[in-house]
C-alpha cells in the first residue's frame, strides 16, 4: 500500500523536530516523493551524512521490492 505525504513526514518528524519539511507527491500516485529537509543537526555533516540520517528515520520503509514507499528524491541541508 502506498504511503500518504503526511506518513512520511510523521516519520521524519520523530528525529527531525524542529526540521523544515516539505513533501511533494511528484506523480500524484503516492510511489514517487520528493522531500527536503532542512534541520540544523545537518550542520558540520556532509550530503551522506544528511541523507542516511533521512533514510535511518524512515524505519525501513524504502527497503528493496517490499518497501512501503518506493522512490524519495531527496534533498537535506542545514539552515542558513
Amino acid at each position: 500500500m502506498p504511503m500518504r505525504a503526511a506518513e512520511i513526514e510523521e516519520l521524519l518528524r520523530e528525529s527531525f523536530p524542529e526540521a523544515k519539511i516539505t513533501i511533494t507527491d511528484l506523480a500524484g500516485d503516492g510511489n514517487h516523493y520528493a522531500a527536503e529537509v532542512i534541520d540544523a543537526s545537518f550542520k558540520g555533516k556532509n550530503r551522506v551524512q544528511q541523507q542516511r540520517a533521512v533514510y535511518a528515520a524512515l524505519k525501513g520503509k524504502m527497503d528493496g521490492n517490499h518497501g512501503e514507499l518506493h522512490a524519495l528524491a531527496l534533498t537535506t541541508k542545514a539552515p542558513d
